[in-house]
């Protein structure tokens, strides 16, 4: 029977030391939370680190608690530890992928810890996976192992799941090791983010480092397609409600507003981290008191810090940062009856967080950077029967689902200043209003939801593997074929030139066809019962020169222009051609940057041929150019599409796959074969009926045509099979 196996760095049970011995309790975080009905049920397991470093014989007594709660653990040494953790994980990836690159450190000794160690999580994983078992990996601490198990269980179901930003293609770029990452990643079939942001980053540099192309966040790799999408992350809700109605955590509140009197809490919860913002809120608030001396005596800012890591140097900066400012504006600003900021360095459990929660008019959720922050979805959650205002940073995940949050820029000192007064101002109706509209979205798109959606969109993405996958032509299916040609009374067949009929040739202009292809074209043709439509990408001056003699019909142009035997050119729908005069001067400045490559201009379309290029410097100028492109073209009716060695601009909704369709409503056949070699032949895939023989030429099989074949010699010889059927 199948199960789920989850990988993270840490396990959902921490282990710690103590003169007793080992102890036992639930890790924080909303991952741990929200994972916990899948790990526990239908034999699952969960594979991670616990914690701490031990010995032999503690081993033996962790590996046995853990079991009995459906996890298996990965013990690392004190020097794993502190190279892949400590080193390769926070003190490189981290501060990257949040876009404090200044702190990165580049340590080849870390990077072989990260290596190892991600190896060590392969080898743990691979003594539980059977064949059918879905592995869902976990975070940056792991960007490697999806490859891994890929290596070694090329037809598991693997997903993987980023819980911090992806930065930009300019940072990703920054690290040495930026193409095993990123190739580690697409291990995954399926690689979630929490936002479409994060998402578009990733796809940026899978095109800009490795040349992998996507189309509606499928991404081909080899044989294999990956598809990328976004998650927002939500919280276990309905736990967050109850602990706020909980007799605990009223008490708490009760206690906490009996020393606070009637000061208006602006509260700001966060661990120690120089990505959170802490500083810089402190700052917005001392200004807010100079601003509005009227909150003074007022309003309190309830600030609490997670301690973490306060031993390594930035964090002990940021620490010591923060304890001036805290001390500075307090000595300036307090009474003897009033404290303008009550701070706490230390964790609360759950029911004084939901007391805090409760209690606070105004929660302060201003990070830097964050994949996503769950302190906002929690405060909303808690607020059961109070009115109250989230201030939230656009730079947060958050940001991008809780739109009734005051949505503020973390660095503008001014503008969180006045989030402040307008949140402490704002009139209770509006703050209920706003609330709600929050509570309701937390709510329904909750931890139990984002699970659900990632794993159902895994099967899903396992799926479109299949549909994607191609048979190779055999001998019996060829048999099958020139069989059913054989009964058929009429027949349509589609044929792609370039790669597919004709090899490619460095100068597309001396790829005409020679004798051996001429003939079978002929002989082809002249069976009454066939029509044999040319669909091509070019231009039909070109074609008709070729083979405009013979008895055949054109789609050409990618579908711009049709012709049936005996009619005149048609369009398949108006088009203009107004656009190339601005699009022609960015496809000229990459001719004038790579020696070789040169632009075809058609009636309806721009073709940037890069063939005769350097075959390293032409693949980096491609992804430059279909990236500028796409940018261009994404609020126009314009088409970026790559072919072989080419990238084309045109219309949108002009393909060949829509002039297809026109010869299939037109010319009813009992027997339909189409054969391309690229994406644009895709469209002409898509538009075949289900019964018809779709084939795809090259050494990709990832397609949605039923067949493939590996080069144009093939298709001859299938074809010179039909004919002679």
């Amino acid at each position: 029977m199948s199960r789920t196996i989850i990988v993270s760095n840490r396990l959902p049970t921490k282990v710690q030391r103590s003169d007793e011995g080992l102890s036992f309790s639930p890790s924080e975080g909303g991952l741990a939370t929200g994972l916990g009905s899948i790990y526990r049920a239908d034999n699952n397991v969960w594979v991670g680190w616990p914690g701490i470093s031990v010995d032999e014989e503690e081993e033996r007594e962790v590996r046995e608690q853990l079991r009995t709660d459906s996890m298996r653990p990965v013990f690392l040494t004190e020097t794993e530890i502190r190279d892949f953790y400590e080193g390769f994980s926070n003190e490189t990836l981290w501060p990257t992928f949040h876009y404090f690159a200044q702190y990165a450190i580049y340590d080849q000794t870390h990077w072989e810890a990260y290596v190892a160690v991600n190896e060590k999580f392969c080898q743990a994983v691979l003594e539980l996976a059977g064949p059918d078992d879905t592995i869902w990996v976990h975070d940056y601490q792991l960007l490697l192992l999806p490859q891994m198990l890929r290596a070694v269980r090329p037809k598991s179901s693997i997903g993987f799941f980023l819980h911090i930003p992806f930065p930009s293609y300019e940072l990703i770029r920054v690290l040495p090791w930026r193409r095993q990452l990123l190739e580690g990643m697409l291990g995954a079939d399926l690689i979630g983010f929490h936002t479409y942001g994060y998402m578009r980053h990733f796809l940026s540099s899978v095109s800009q480092l490795l040349g992998y192309q996507s189309q509606n966040g499928l991404v081909e790799v080899g044989t294999r397609s990956v598809l990328v999408d976004a998650f927002p992350m939500g919280i276990d809700q309905a736990k967050y409600a109850e602990v706020a109605q909980s007799e605990q955590a009223r008490i708490h509140e009760q206690t906490y507003r009996d020393a606070l009197r009637n000061e208006r809490i602006i509260l700001s919860i966060d661990r120690l981290d120089y990505t959170k913002g802490i500083a810089q809120r402190l700052r917005a608030y001392e200004l807010l008191l100079q601003t509005y001396p009227e909150w003074r005596e007022r309003a309190t800012l309830l600030m609490v810090v997670v301690p973490s890591r306060d031993q390594v140097e930035q964090y002990k900066e940021l620490k010591e940062e923060i304890d001036e400012l805290v001390g500075r504006i307090n000595s300036t600003y307090r009474t003897i009856s009033w404290n303008p900021i009550q701070y706490f360095y230390r964790s609360f459990p759950i029911e004084e967080l939901a007391a805090l929660y409760r209690m606070a008019e105004v929660a302060l959720v201003t990070p830097m950077r964050d994949g996503m922050n769950l302190v906002a979805k929690e405060f909303i959650a808690s607020k059961i029967d109070t009115p109250g205002v989230l201030i939230l940073s656009e730079r947060a995940g958050a940001a991008r689902e809780l739109s009734d949050a005051i949505i503020i820029n973390p660095t503008d000192t001014n503008q969180l200043a006045e989030a402040m007064h307008e949140a402490l101002v704002m009139p209770e109706d509006e703050q209920r209003q706003r609330m709600g509209a929050m509570q309701a979205l937390v709510k329904k798109y909750n931890i139990h939801h984002w699970v659900e959606l990632f794993i159902n969109r895994l099967t899903y993405s396992k799926l479109k593997q299949e549909t994607l996958a191609t048979t190779t032509l055999n001998a019996d299916e060829l048999q099958r074929m020139t069989s059913e040609y054989q009964n058929a009374p009429q027949r349509l067949l589609f044929l792609d030139y370039d790669g597919t009929l004709s090899g490619f040739n460095v100068n597309p202009q001396l790829a005409g066809p020679d004798q051996e292809l001429l003939t079978l074209l002929t002989d082809l043709s002249a069976d009454k019962r066939n029509r044999v439509v040319i669909v091509s990408g070019r231009d039909r001056a070109t074609l008709e020169k070729w083979l405009g003699h013979l008895p055949l019909d054109f789609i050409v142009e990618h579908g711009v222009w049709l012709r049936a035997l005996g009619e005149e050119w048609t369009m398949l729908r108006p088009l203009t051609n107004d656009w190339m005069h601005e699009i022609r001067p960015i496809l000229d400045l990459h001719v004038s940057r790579t020696a070789g490559s040169f632009v075809e201009e058609k009636e309806y379309s721009l073709v940037w041929h890069y063939r005769r290029a350097d075959v390293e410097l032409g693949e980096v100028r491609a992804r430059e150019l279909t990236s500028h492109l796409h940018f261009l073209a994404s609020n126009s009716d314009l088409q970026v599409m790559e072919g072989n060695k080419v990238v084309e601009v045109k219309s949108a909704g002009v393909n060949k796959g829509a002039g297809a369709a026109r010869w299939l409503a037109s010319y009813p056949a009992d027997f339909i074969i189409a054969i391309g070699d690229d994406r644009t032949d895709e469209d002409t895939f898509g538009a075949m009926p289900t019964n018809a023989y779709t084939v795809k030429v090259g050494s990709t099989h990832r397609s949605l045509a039923r067949f493939h074949l590996d080069t144009h010699h093939d298709v001859r010889r299938v074809l010179r099979a039909l004919v002679e059927a």
